[in-house]
């Protein structure tokens, strides 16, 4: 790896000062130019998930119709993860990351067409979700690989894993607020709750278009210092990917997608004329809790490695619990403290799920193993829909008493099979 005295060679490729028009800050902090375009996906995801009742009311949509288009963004996302993260270990971060921020801007305008023609609904969100992959793939990437010596020198550890898992819950937590009070208050709402989403995301282009690339760094290096390239890059620490990472991932973003896509849905009979709102503060409560919880995560991840993935799947499993008797009475109140358990969940399990991923990868495979981590996690977000379906024979309280029991043996399970791979590396 490069050192801090590589990175200040005059004419390097670390000598990024000299290139890029940034300021002091920015200079010193390139992350942070990365980081806003980590926003804008997580901005892009929620906003329209705060405003499915809206679509229900204002444009006749049925309730499968909804959930559908809800369900179509993580049918784009994956192949977006899949594709996008090979992609930007071969291609370099920035080319993936800035086309695929573009195509991201362009759905959200795509669906502000939906408002008068529904028909662009379905690609609008498909493309939201496919363009959402490709940038979690390589921005969050990028954004580790900035958060790390040569361009931070004084990161602290795990810290760099887990800033693009921040980046992307205050857009989460932003998004599907902002998008409930355009909608509440503002006419023609199927259309101007997008525009901030719009304006957001041609800002992250252009304040990332000068950021440095890092994805192909070591092979520039070896060039320019005439090293062999190795017969075969590294190969990512599988073993661990599936003990630690894989049984956690759907639940990173089950738990949100149940906080703010099914919950507001089953409480709403007392909101008349305020659902949307109350959808609004769903979609911030929980990924916000995600935000706030983050101190503790560090704390946690100091004390054992994987405390932080066991207290997630604690908490998500004590909100789903919470949840039942939300659900069952439909009391608004308690289902938004039952919103803010999974949110604390999905905070420690993103967190968790994101530092065993960097620490899995070798540098050259750091997007694809990250993009793999983000298609297992995604696939949580297909919660709601199932729980549709599975509605037609079981209440909704019983599914989340359901999801609650499940949610506690895969914590006792994860916990089992951290205690074996302890054992696996405890010399004999």
């Amino acid at each position: 790896m490069s050192t801090s005295a590589t990175s200040k060679m005059p004419g390097t490729l670390m000598d990024t000062p000299s290139t890029e028009p940034c300021d002091a800050a920015a200079a010193g902090r390139p992350w942070l130019r990365t980081g806003w375009m980590m926003t804008a996906s997580g901005w892009s995801a929620n906003q329209f998930s705060a405003l499915l009742g809206a679509y229900r009311s204002e444009l006749g949509l049925s309730e499968s119709t909804v959930t559908g288009l809800f369900a179509v963004y993580v049918v784009g996302l994956v192949p977006g993860l899949l594709l996008g993260g090979p992609l930007a270990d071969r291609r370099g971060r920035r080319p993936v990351a800035l086309t695929a921020l573009a195509v991201n801007l362009l759905s959200s305008c795509m669906l502000m067409a939906g408002s008068a023609a529904t028909g662009w609904l379905l690609p609008g969100r498909f493309l939201t979700g496919l363009s959402a992959g490709a940038l979690l793939a390589a921005g969050s990437a990028w954004v580790k690989e900035l958060s790390c010596p040569p361009y931070a020198p004084d990161a602290a550890a795990g810290t760099a894993a887990r800033r693009s898992g921040l980046f992307v819950s205050a857009g989460f937590a932003s998004g599907g607020l902002v998008a409930a009070l355009i909608a509440q208050w503002l006419p023609h709402p199927m259309a101007t709750a997008y525009l901030p989403h719009v304006v957001l995301a041609a800002a992250a282009w252009a304040v990332a278009h000068g950021a440095p690339e890092t994805g192909r760094r070591a092979d520039r290096t070896r060039s320019e210092t005439g090293a062999a390239a190795p017969d075969r890059a590294a190969a990512p620490d599988w073993r661990r990917f599936r003990r630690t990472v894989l049984p956690l991932a759907p639940w990173v973003f089950a738990a949100p997608a149940i906080g703010f896509a099914t919950l507001p849905g089953l409480v709403d009979g007392g909101l008349a004329g305020w659902r949307t709102v109350y959808a609004g503060i769903a979609t911030a409560v929980v990924p916000g809790s995600g935000l706030l919880v983050q101190p503790l995560a560090r704390r946690l991840a100091a004390r054992h490695r994987t405390a932080t993935g066991v207290a997630g799947l604690g908490a998500i499993a004590a909100g789903l619990a919470l949840a039942v008797p939300a659900a069952a009475a439909a009391r608004p109140g308690l289902a938004l403290v039952a919103a803010a358990l999974l949110g604390a969940g999905y905070g420690l399990a993103l967190s968790f799920g994101l530092t065993e991923a960097a620490a899995a990868a070798p540098p050259e495979r750091l997007a694809m193993v990250t993009s793999l981590f983000w298609t297992a996690a995604y696939l949580g977000m297909l919660t709601p829909y199932a729980l549709a379906l599975l509605s037609r024979w079981w209440s909704m309280p019983v599914l989340l008493a359901a999801g609650a029991v499940l949610a506690a043996l895969t914590c006792g399970a994860f916990a089992a099979l951290d205690r074996g791979a302890e054992a696996d590396r405890t010399p004999a």
